[in-house]
């Protein structure tokens, strides 16, 4: 059963999210994954693409801070996709905080590690892996990019053990396809492992988008989920 969280009761974040525990309950530590919703959303949103990561995985589904209609948002921006970086940076330093607290606070496996994203979320999910680095075993982006700023002006972690998986819209006009092409580039010259498709849609997620999304992260697990 999820559970919805004012972070601050369990936790010192200010986060809203829904949490749901493994349904495999395993012995030790366990995997968790990370969901971050895009612009106008909210922490239901992206629940529709884990399918069956949550038979062994935590998932954590945060909602964004900030209010934006019919939803909400995790940073606002100077123009379409692109962050207003003092929003931006703090968000993502409350949000890797948010995630250290959490491999604490729910006994998580700090080795696996996953976050994944669309849209707004996506760039979220970018630049947590730029910032945190090893924390983070894998990321997925999806139809987002990496801002300019976070490439020029962030510490990059050693990428050289994370693996991302990229994925965007033939026919997406609300964030161009050129962006993940950016960010495909960026993260291979900063020596991570990439994963990139591409699907004939639009700025959306399609079923073989999800499909691929959840056999990149099993790669990383343990059992094969079914």
């Amino acid at each position: 059963m999820a559970k919805s969280f004012w972070g601050g009761i369990f936790m010192k974040s200010p986060y809203i999210f829904k949490h749901f525990e493994p349904k495999i309950k395993g012995e030790g530590e366990q995997p968790a994954l990370f969901l971050f919703h895009g612009l106008g959303s909210n922490e239901d949103d992206l629940l529709q693409i884990v399918g069956d990561l949550n038979h062994e995985c935590h998932i954590f589904s945060l909602r964004g801070p900030i209010t934006h209609h019919p939803g909400y948002a995790f940073y606002t921006f100077v123009e379409e996709g692109k962050p207003e970086q003092g929003v931006f940076d703090k968000v993502i330093s409350v949000t890797r905080d948010f995630i250290r607290e959490a491999i604490e606070e729910f006994h998580l496996d700090p080795k696996k590690v996953f976050v994944a994203g669309f849209n707004q979320g996506a760039v979220i999910a970018q630049t947590l892996l730029v910032v945190m680095g090893s924390e983070i075993r894998a990321a997925a982006a999806l139809s987002g990019h990496l801002p300019q700023f976070v490439k020029e002006q962030y510490a990059i972690k050693n990428l050289s053990e994370s693996r991302i998986f990229i994925s965007h819209g033939e026919y997406d006009y609300d964030y161009p396809i050129k962006w993940s092409e950016n960010s495909k580039q960026f993260f291979e010259e900063n020596g991570a492992k990439v994963t990139y498709k591409t699907y004939p849609v639009g700025h959306g997620v399609s079923t073989d988008n999800m499909k691929d999304f959840i056999i990149f992260i099993t790669e990383d697990l343990v059992s094969t989920i079914h």
